[in-house]
């Protein structure tokens, strides 16, 4: 089951007693500037849950399993998620 960003919403606003509306802007908002902040070239730090970063990617190639193609993928970056060892141990429980 995946937990989606109305799950977040309802679940955050029941906690805090704010309205679902107020809610979805501030998590709206976070998941934003997360975004931006990775653009930017930034890390993203939170303690005692993890890291998010950016990993550059090279280019290479690849090959078409259907056809045997051969084709090139370009370099590029992907977003990564480190967790930290307080949310693994949380997780391994």
């Amino acid at each position: 089951m995946n937990t989606t960003k109305r799950d977040l919403v309802n679940e955050i606003s029941s906690r805090t007693g704010l309205p679902q509306i107020e809610t979805k802007k501030i998590v709206e908002c976070f998941l934003d500037s997360v975004a931006r902040s990775l653009i930017d070239g930034n890390n993203i730090e939170l303690r005692g849950f993890g890291r998010f970063k950016i990993r550059s990617r090279n280019g290479y190639k690849a090959r078409n399993p259907r056809t045997g193609e051969s084709i090139e993928v370009e370099a590029g970056k992907k977003p990564v998620f480190e967790p930290s060892r307080e949310l693994r141990k949380v997780l391994n429980d």
